[in-house]
């Protein structure tokens, strides 16, 4: 197989065009291959192939720069750039990251694992080369659902204005996560197909492949003045007005011409976008008849498409169906997310109520404000987002909402530890970062039930709240307020202990329950509190049981800095009370791909972790030490 014999990129000039489009059709084999037995980016990266290959042809790797976006389209660049062995474990313990990263390989330029930063990147790195008078090229790699971004157009500005030499690829599939909006898409869809230049292009082609001898030179000759012959039919000058010398649109499946296209663009002076439009899911059926149920997928039978677990609870769709019943008798609730119905759930909310459902796309930031101008006027907006991308919109959270005390409520999904998307896309920061943020709630449901209530009651707070969950939720079955509803601010004890206290959130409640029972287990009377609100916190119930205890102890799925362990401290110190507190939560590391339970293990965070980091302390505090 050719796909054995290319451990770095210069092997790939050394095939013919034959072979590289075999080398094509091995790469789609083997990503489908691991990929249905490992999950991870299928569609976005059966479609890059031939564009990956182009450019790994041409580009002179590592000492040429190649920047991806997110790393959706980064399969191929991993099985061509000496990583065969690891891909087999995609997203495993030990195994290839699904993103780019520069601690994986000298041939990953940049880590990345949220869209629209390439083009900064490529920027920065064109202008130190300049700087220190290099001669390498810099190519940024973008989807064209990364032009939903304003920081994609805010890099082009900057580069186009200085005429810094660049090569910007983008890579336009019709996609992104979900179908593209906006009017940049509607742009893209315009030069894709704009049907005098189409039917020219094919008719040109067409009548010059009938030409013996001269017609290949000829037509040659035409793709060369492409850009001028494509100005007579598409008016729409758009990156041109950027400062870009705009390539395109160029068939992403054409080796040769991409090749050909890339060869040239690396000899210009000034900044280019070429315009390369791909198929989603190219070459495996089910993944082009389903690219939107295929851009990130569990493992799945390849002959049938059909995934092969069964997938537990969704929290997003436990959330959505909560806002379409309460939306039934309330005109004020609408739903905003960026790019994410589909992983939010959000898309249920949105077949039942089109007309308040908005899709922003890769936009957090403009997400957030929106959703604050329409709090304003009087409706009360859901924002549902992943917790690693709500980080892109603090400054918006903080002054557009919290400033303004609108009652604007996040739906933070993916929150805590998430599995083997890694250490781009783990929700363990989310707590630190809002928690100190004045005028807004922040909770944390332990299960289905908890989650229900919470987007019920958020329903009549007049203030910003922030309700974060992980991907999927359990039923942890009837519990002390099983039957009734509870206040802003209250916590529930679930039983009591006198050496030990647990003060848990989310997830953490179950985990810390477990533990309580190995504890008693070795005679430690140990009781738990679900602490559902780090914000505000339950202060008196926190005083009288961390009073009546020998250890207090915080558990949660965030970062142990800025978090709800800060928070408990904190208010013990500030109403004098010494009993001794053991914070534990995620370390202030980043934590790389695995599942989650080897995640929580990694962090000391399972039932028996628990129960061995304080069963250890209180042995300190006895005095005997073990």
């Amino acid at each position: 197989m050719l796909i054995e014999q290319i451990h770095e990129p210069a092997d790939l000039k050394k095939l013919n065009m034959r072979q590289l489009k075999q080398l094509a059709q091995e790469l789609r084999d083997e990503i489908v291959k691991v990929v249905s037995n490992r999950g991870g980016h299928l569609a976005s990266n059966l479609g890059a192939v031939e564009l990956t290959i182009a450019l790994h042809y041409v580009l002179d790797l590592p000492e040429d720069k190649l920047v991806m976006d997110v790393g959706h389209q980064s399969y191929a660049h991993k099985l061509l750039t000496g990583r065969q062995e690891l891909f087999k474990r995609l997203r495993q313990k030990g195994g290839a990251s699904g993103f780019p990263q520069m601690d994986e390989s000298e041939y990953d330029a940049f880590t990345a694992g949220h869209a629209s930063t390439a083009i900064s990147a490529a920027l920065g790195m064109a202008r130190t080369r300049d700087i220190m008078r290099g001669d390498y090229c810099v190519a940024a790699l973008v989807g064209d659902g990364a032009l939903t971004g304003g920081m994609c157009y805010e890099a082009l500005n900057d580069a186009g204005q200085n005429g810094t030499r660049m090569i910007v690829v983008l890579n336009d599939n019709d996609m992104s996560i979900a179908r593209n909006v906006g009017a940049m898409s509607r742009h893209l869809t315009r030069l894709r197909q704009s049907k005098s230049y189409i039917a020219m292009k094919h008719g040109v082609r067409d009548r010059l492949e009938k030409m013996p001898r001269f017609g290949e030179p000829i037509y040659r000759f035409l793709v060369r003045c492409r850009n001028r012959v494509r100005s007579l039919f598409i008016s729409d000058r758009f990156f041109d007005a950027l400062g870009f010398k705009y390539i395109g649109p160029v068939d992403g499946h054409d080796i040769k011409q991409l090749i050909r296209v890339l060869r040239r663009a690396k000899n210009d002076d000034k900044p280019l976008l070429i315009h390369v439009v791909t198929q989603k899911g190219r070459g495996y059926t089910p993944a082009e008849d389903h690219p939107v149920d295929f851009h990130g997928v569990a493992p799945f039978y390849i002959d049938s498409g059909e995934c092969k677990g069964e997938e537990g609870v969704s929290s997003g769709g436990v959330v959505a169906r909560q806002l379409i019943e309460m939306a039934e008798s309330d005109i004020r609730i609408c739903a905003i997310t960026a790019a994410m119905p589909n992983g939010t759930g959000m898309v249920a909310f949105q077949e039942a109520w089109p007309e308040r459902f908005f899709d922003v796309g890769i936009a957090e930031e403009h997400a957030v404000t929106m959703a604050a101008g329409m709090a304003f006027q009087g409706m009360k907006p859901y924002v549902a987002i992943y917790s690693t991308f709500l980080q892109r919109a603090y400054d918006q959270i903080l002054m557009d909402v919290c400033r303004n005390a609108l009652p604007v409520t996040f739906l933070i999904d993916r929150a805590g530890l998430v599995g083997p998307d890694g250490a781009t896309h783990q929700g363990v920061f989310d707590l630190s970062y809002l928690r100190s943020i004045p005028e807004l709630i922040v909770a944390a449901p332990r299960d289905i039930r908890d989650l229900k209530k919470l987007v019920r009651l958020s329903q009549d707070v007049n203030r910003p709240m922030a309700i974060r969950y992980p991907r999927e939720c359990e039923d942890l079955g009837p519990g002390i307020q099983s039957q009734r509803d509870f206040d802003i601010g209250e916590w529930e004890l679930i039983s009591s202990g006198s050496d030990v206290m647990i003060f848990a959130v989310g997830r953490m409640v179950q985990l810390s329950m477990q533990a309580s029972i190995e504890l008693m287990g070795k005679g430690i009377s140990a009781g738990v509190v679900d602490a559902r609100f780090v914000a505000p916190m339950d202060k008196n119930l926190l005083i009288e049981q961390a009073s009546r205890a020998r250890l207090v102890v915080t558990a949660e799925d965030n970062v142990l800095s800025g978090g709800f362990g800060e928070g408990v401290l904190d208010v013990l110190a500030q109403a004098d009370i010494h009993t001794p507190v053991m914070t534990l939560g995620v370390p202030e590391r980043f934590i790389e791909h695995a599942t989650i339970t080897q995640q929580l293990e990694a962090c000391g965070l399972t039932s028996l972790g628990i129960s061995r980091q304080i069963e250890k302390r209180l042995n300190m505090l006895r005095g005997n030490i073990r």
